[in-house]
């Protein structure tokens, strides 16, 4: 057997206290006070663990290394620095995507090169059993992490559309290859590279299957779940590289992301077991949703109807959406609220567990605009105050609104708790047009409702409009 040598003790204290700053960069993400403190210390300990890594081990070229990594941060600086917010979810999925291919290719290079990973047996002649098993595991999460995120990133960029695509007989596909899948792993002590080349198919088929019938609603969770996919994924090479930050890393990435997608199931009354199958969503029966109905009545308002409602308030709770995200309102939005509060309106900011498009986008957009934390509360800590509260402002927010949640069982968001903006005395709704709907496809009967005004333009122009009235 060909044995790792023994890493010197301050290998080890290095990866321990780049694993206590990958620890202390989730609990600093867990606030967007605290968020920015939370990066810094995730990037001290990955610059930890790489220069330990590199330190520690033969490397054949270490200026090719040095060269890639300039060049991959290069392309991530620029990236950051030029990506909107609105583009913000699908970049998330596109990371997840290369950890899950990079993943893959360390399998395939460890399958093909075994000496160099150190994972041969006594005789020198065959694969470890323990090690085919990581590796089979490590490239059947990444393939599936990759193709997965591949169509994450279509739906979010609106290359696909965000209704659920529903195969015949999907549900018997996805656990058949599933199912053929494990047998797959199981198998692969035989060591043929046809039953590698198996796995690593299907994984990359199944990862499409799962993530294709998933309705554009709930690709919040989404993006949560293959964030968990691609930290198990680095989990099981770190077994095969025998690299214990490796490890460490993938195990926080991995059990955050589970956490967080349970949390968000909870939330939005979905089934855990059912995201992790490439059920969620709305059954074959459900994958419908009916278009915008114009020509049902409804009231047209204005910036100076919505600056005089609101100004007469006693309380007004803004509900923000993708649309205030694609206008990039939040700056504006903070600034009415300040209006607002001068003129002694109580004001609060309601966050659905699903706006926007991925995990925390409106708390990250509205803290970017100063918004107080205080003044921000979820959709379980608010709802109850809708029935109390003068105006519900809704700028650019469909989905999480829309009592067909509630209603109708063949829509793909039923079961989702949504925020009861109709409660409201008025309901004053941001919206670019009426001819569209929401990223479900699904239009909204709270447009229809007697209490509600459509403020029909651009969020950002919108509130723009209402700030100068509230000033004259």
């Amino acid at each position: 057997m060909h044995e790792v040598a023994a890493a010197p003790a301050w290998v080890s204290l290095a990866y321990l206290v780049s694993g206590v700053l990958f620890i202390l960069a989730l609990r600093g993400l867990s606030s967007p006070a605290s968020s920015r403190r939370g990066n810094r210390f995730g990037m001290a300990g990955m610059l930890i663990a790489v220069v330990t890594t590199l330190v520690t081990h033969e490397i054949a070229s270490l200026p090719e290394i040095l060269i890639a990594i300039a060049i991959g941060g290069v392309i991530g600086f620029v990236t950051a620095k030029k990506i909107a917010m609105t583009d913000m979810p699908q970049l998330v999925a596109a990371f997840h995507s290369l950890v899950g291919l990079a993943a893959v290719l360390v399998a395939i290079a460890a399958y093909m090169n075994p000496e160099a990973f150190h994972v041969l047996d006594a005789t020198g002649t065959d694969i470890l059993q323990v090690s085919r098993i990581e590796m089979g595991l490590g490239v059947a999460i990444g393939a599936i992490t990759f193709s997965g995120s591949v169509i994450a990133f279509l739906k979010l960029n609106g290359n696909m559309g965000g209704k659920p695509i529903m195969l015949p007989g999907r549900h018997i596909i996805n656990l058949g290859t599933l199912a053929a899948i494990v047998v797959l792993v199981g198998l692969f002590h035989l060591n043929t590279p046809e039953l590698f080349i198996a796995i690593v198919v299907l994984s990359f088929i199944i990862g499409f299957l799962l993530i294709i019938p998933i309705g554009g609603a709930d690709m919040p969770v989404v993006v949560s779940m293959l964030n968990s996919y691609s930290g198990w994924a680095a989990a099981a090479m770190g077994f095969t590289l025998h690299n214990t930050a490796m490890i460490i890393t993938g195990a926080l990435v991995g059990s955050s992301g589970a956490i967080l997608s349970y949390i968000m199931c909870r939330a939005m009354n979905r089934s855990f077991i059912s995201v992790i199958a490439g059920g969620f969503g709305a059954d074959d029966a459900g994958s419908g949703g009916g278009e915008a109905k114009e020509q049902r009545p409804w009231k047209r308002g204005s910036a100076e109807d919505a600056a005089f409602l609101m100004g007469q308030a006693e309380q007004v709770v803004i509900v923000p959406g993708y649309g205030m995200a694609v206008s990039q309102a939040q700056h504006v939005l903070r600034e009415m609220g300040d209006l607002l509060k001068a003129e002694g309106v109580k004001v609060k900011y309601a966050i659905h567990p699903v706006a926007g498009r991925m995990p925390g986008h409106m708390n990250v957009l509205l803290a970017e605009a100063n918004v107080p934390y205080d003044e921000v509360f979820e959709l379980e800590d608010i709802n109850s105050e809708f029935s109390q509260t003068d105006v519900a402002f809704v700028i650019g927010a469909n989905d999480v609104t829309n009592p067909a949640a509630k209603t109708d069982k063949t829509s793909p968001i039923y079961g989702m708790p949504i925020l009861d903006v109709a409660n409201a005395k008025t309901v004053l709704f941001v919206k670019r047009s009426m001819g569209g709907v929401g990223y479900a496809g699904v239009d909204n009967d709270v447009f229809y409702m007697d209490n509600t005004m459509m403020l029909l333009g651009d969020a950002k122009k919108m509130v723009e409009e209402i700030v100068k009235s509230m000033a004259h």
